[in-house]
């Protein structure tokens, strides 16, 4: 069984396995680390980002990465995006 990595939010399903024997393992893997995501966000993890969102709508709040990648305007922080503009907030 791979290492669950506790350290992100994020989530990414594994390759499904063609051998059928496989599957009980790939989906007990897959809801580890659903569980690790869901249980981050709900304790308020946010992960960098590195990039702006395609299509922010108001009331979205990110964790900018800041310079050189993401920084909405004032560097490495958490931000929310309302009114059309993406406001610091620490």
């Amino acid at each position: 069984m791979r290492t669950i990595s506790y350290r992100t939010a994020n989530y990414s399903p594994g390759q499904v396995p063609t051998d059928p024997k496989d599957f009980a393992r790939y989906l007990r893997e897959e809801f580890d680390k659903l569980s690790v995501s869901i249980t981050q966000l709900a304790a308020g993890h946010l992960d960098p980002e590195l990039v702006a969102p395609d299509k922010p709508r108001d009331g979205d709040i990110r964790y900018a990465a800041g310079a050189p990648n993401w920084n909405p305007g004032s560097g490495r922080g958490l931000y929310i995006y309302k009114i059309n503009v993406w406001t610091f907030l620490g």
